[in-house]
């Protein structure tokens, strides 16, 4: 069993290296457990054109290594590895890591949210290069280009009305003949000139891997199981994030869609535990709002270690 520490954080992306800076600035020499997607999300992104402070935009991962070595500078204790247990009901808490085990008095969760893919192989190797998870991320990139959303709920109705600032076109893929949004986005939807739709289909691959960049679609419909393809140069998947809490059920307050509950900034319902970035949000789900839960998580970590 590992030393006892002040803070733990749980999670690699801007959040959790933002809580590692400023715990590890206020001297409780934190200890952060990396897991296994190292730097979150921001590695799946080329340039990030919208983080304060790069006006030339910055490379995803780069913006990430330099986050990391920002807190290792300070004094931040970064380890690799993936948490398997979180034992929160005895003090103090207990996180195992690669069967070592950590203790801390408080814990930071910034374990974030995992957007759901269509799981096709080109999907993979074009994220990042025409296919996104995020459409305030990337829209700006697809000015005066045909893209397309995937998806039929709120979300996917709100990137598809957002692209449409760019785009010259955005095609909104759905497998069934109606949208499961709520009736106002959808007549917002429908009232668009630039968002055509195309029911009944699913993606059944995403052209051209040979070249690195989207190309088109191939679209099947699921009626008559006729292949087609469509020309585009984006592809926008919105059918959903998963937060990543498994390690946390039954042990901490979470809502119906499974995200950590906050209150008082970031408390759990676990009197010092705090969560930050996107495991407890799901609607900005930006580096920037990640990162200003993170310095919240830490001042909040800090003040109850005080207390």
């Amino acid at each position: 069993m590992d030393t006892l520490r002040d803070v733990i954080i749980i999670g690699s992306g801007p959040a959790g290296l933002t809580a590692g800076v400023y715990t590890a600035r206020a001297n409780l020499k934190p200890l952060l457990i990396e897991g296994v997607m190292a730097g979150g999300q921001l590695m799946l992104t080329t340039e990030v054109e919208n983080f304060p402070g790069f006006r030339n935009g910055i490379m995803g991962p780069e913006l990430m290594a330099e986050m990391r070595a920002q807190a290792e500078r300070f004094g931040a204790q970064i380890v690799q590895g993936d948490v398997t247990s979180v034992d929160l009901g005895s003090r103090p808490f207990t996180v195992t890591a690669d069967d070592t085990g950590y203790r801390a008095r408080t814990l930071i969760i910034s374990t974030g949210a995992s957007a759901r893919l269509l799981g096709l192989p080109a999907e993979t190797s074009l994220m990042g290069h025409g296919v996104s998870t995020c459409a305030t991320c990337d829209g700006y990139f697809f000015r005066g280009r045909p893209i397309a959303v995937v998806g039929g709920g709120d979300s996917a109705l709100e990137e598809a009305i957002f692209l449409t600032k760019f785009a010259s076109q955005v095609t909104l893929v759905h497998r069934r003949q109606a949208l499961r949004a709520s009736k106002i986005m959808q007549d917002k939807a429908h009232a668009n000139p630039k968002i055509a739709f195309a029911w009944n289909s699913v993606v059944q691959d995403i052209t051209d891997t040979s070249k690195g960049e989207v190309t088109g679609m191939v679209l099947r419909d699921l009626l008559t199981n006729e292949l087609r393809t469509i020309p585009v140069d984006g592809v926008f998947v919105a059918i959903g994030h998963t937060p990543n809490t498994s390690l946390f059920v039954g042990q901490i307050d979470l809502d119906e869609n499974g995200y950590i509950k906050t209150h008082d900034g970031t408390r759990t319902s676990v009197a010092g535990v705090f969560a930050c970035g996107d495991v407890q949000d799901h609607k900005y789900r930006q580096a920037i709002t990640a990162a200003g839960t993170g310095c919240m998580a830490a001042i909040d970590a800090e003040r109850f270690l005080e207390s």
